[in-house]
């Protein structure tokens, strides 16, 4: 649950937020947790959204001044009813003594700043969007594989911990092992890290437990990568491994509601695993860029089959 109180804490040193009322309810004050974006939390005043943090500009001050006081308590008692959890005073301007008062009697968290408006509601709103991004923990390991995040993912026993071992050895980066904190942090971005207990440290069977920054350096571990593929690796002999050989869609997986791209690697005597990832990488980049090895297979072909134009 995030307070005001926290909120507060939190941006001390970005927006240096200072208390004008309300401050005994400010640990009672929780932002709500059912909203899936930032600017759904704060945003400048506005009656419609009475449930978000107000902020008041110069504009918003103006708007709210030219009404007669009676008028003024009717509207602050509307955004106290929709459960407002919070009004900042930005661009360091004085608050209305008939708003601090309101606001001290009805325990509403007032604050002011002398920050612009909209640069404390676009701090705001990316504080939010980490601070309540939606998050799941997923069992696999996480890598930094040319600068592309890779979760790496199984069932126990198939080699992924070791895969990862090899992987560092050849200069990529370790994020996570076993358990992977994933966020999605923006409407397209998915961030993975690895929880405190974890960090730097890989297991492998045979060896224990592995310090990878005290072994490999500090190149050698990352804190956080943005997830952009899933390497999953399947028994030679399970359902997964028997796909189609040239797929005419890319497979993919939802992670937190985002289809993320996906390679089925088959584990087998003989495969070099490292190779496998880092080529599945390299294509993956291709892709990103535009380039479609299939489609430009597909045309090849289909060239060959209509054959050259008749010659007259």
């Amino acid at each position: 649950m995030l307070t005001i109180e926290k909120l507060v804490d939190d941006n001390a040193d970005k927006i240096a937020l200072r208390w004008l009322a309300g401050r005994a309810s400010a640990g009672r004050s929780p932002l709500p947790d059912t909203c899936l974006a930032a600017a759904d939390l704060v945003g400048h005043l506005n009656l419609i959204h009475p449930s978000r943090i107000q902020v008041f500009g110069h504009e918003e001050l103006s708007y709210y001044s030219r009404f007669d006081p009676r008028k003024r308590a009717h509207h602050l008692d509307e955004l106290i009813a929709g459960g407002v959890p919070a009004l900042i005073v930005a661009d360091d301007l004085t608050a209305p003594e008939e708003l601090v008062e309101h606001c001290e009697s009805q325990g509403v968290p007032l604050l002011a700043t002398p920050k612009a408006a909209a640069h404390v509601i676009d701090l705001l709103r990316i504080y939010l969007a980490k601070r309540l991004a939606p998050v799941t923990t997923v069992h696999g390991v996480f890598m930094d594989v040319l600068g592309m995040g890779v979760l790496i993912s199984g069932e126990s026993g198939l080699g992924k911990s070791e895969l990862a071992l090899e992987l560092i050895s050849r200069g990529h980066g370790l994020v996570a092992d076993d358990a992977v904190e994933f966020s999605r942090i923006a409407p397209n971005i998915i961030e993975g890290r690895c929880p405190a207990l974890l960090q730097n440290m890989l297991e492998v069977r045979g060896l224990g437990l592995l310090d990878i920054r005290a072994i490999f350096g500090e190149t050698s571990v990352r804190r956080k990568m943005k997830l952009k593929l899933i390497v999953h690796l399947v028994r030679n002999t399970s359902p997964e491994a028997t796909f189609e050989r040239l797929p005419l869609q890319a497979l993919t997986e939802d992670v937190l509601a985002l289809p993320i791209r996906k390679v089925v690697l088959p584990v087998a005597a003989g495969r070099n695993l490292a190779v496998l990832v880092e080529a599945a990488v390299r294509n993956a980049i291709l892709q990103l860029r535009g380039i479609d090895t299939l489609s430009e297979f597909m045309e090849r072909q289909l060239d060959a089959i209509n054959g050259p134009p008749p010659t007259r």
